[in-house]
């Protein structure tokens, strides 16, 4: 049996492990919250927020998302949602054309010394994204959005979100 070095940091968003062959990050127990708003540069590169670096890491998976956002993921995370996707029944239409939207519209990403990922340009487009985006942590998963679609989004969310409580209460979710 190898025997290896490891190295292990307890911080509060999770546990991160190093190797001094891999330097491979293990984030458990992370929850991405926060609105940060971000400029893309001429290259289609944006600045990830600080905040959300460490939880996404070195590399991340960005995917078409919902209401013509992007959704992006860490790579731990980004492997859970394919595993359900995966185990969804071919055999049914919805299913496969969601798996479909999904995971064809997937992209491996990996931050720059800076921090900067570049954005496909088949996800640029489907998000609408032009200078301004803004990055919105929802969770497990970090959303980015055109800054005048986000807000407009917000502001219909905003009106509605009594009713929108009150029905998450009905279903024993709030």
């Amino acid at each position: 049996m190898e025997r290896v070095e490891v190295w292990i940091t307890v911080l509060r968003w999770g546990i991160v492990v190093y190797t001094p062959l891999q330097w491979e990050k293990v984030v458990n127990n992370f929850m991405l919250i926060g609105e940060y708003e971000h400029t893309l540069d001429e290259k289609k590169r944006v600045m990830l927020p600080k905040a959300f670096r460490s939880a996404l890491g070195k590399k991340m998976v960005i995917t078409r998302g919902l209401d013509n956002c992007l959704f992006v993921y860490p790579r731990n995370g980004w492997e859970k949602v394919a595993s359900k996707l995966d185990a969804l029944s071919f055999t049914q239409a919805d299913t496969r054309g969601f798996s479909r939207f999904i995971l064809s519209g997937a992209a491996e990403v990996e931050a720059d010394g800076a921090g900067r990922i570049l954005i496909p340009d088949h996800q640029k487009e489907f998000a609408g994204l032009k200078r301004d985006v803004v990055f919105a942590g929802v969770s497990d998963r970090v959303e980015i959005w055109d800054k005048e679609a986000w807000k407009s989004y917000k502001q219909r969310i905003e009106k509605n979100a009594d009713a929108l409580a009150e029905k998450l209460g009905e279903i024993g979710a709030f």
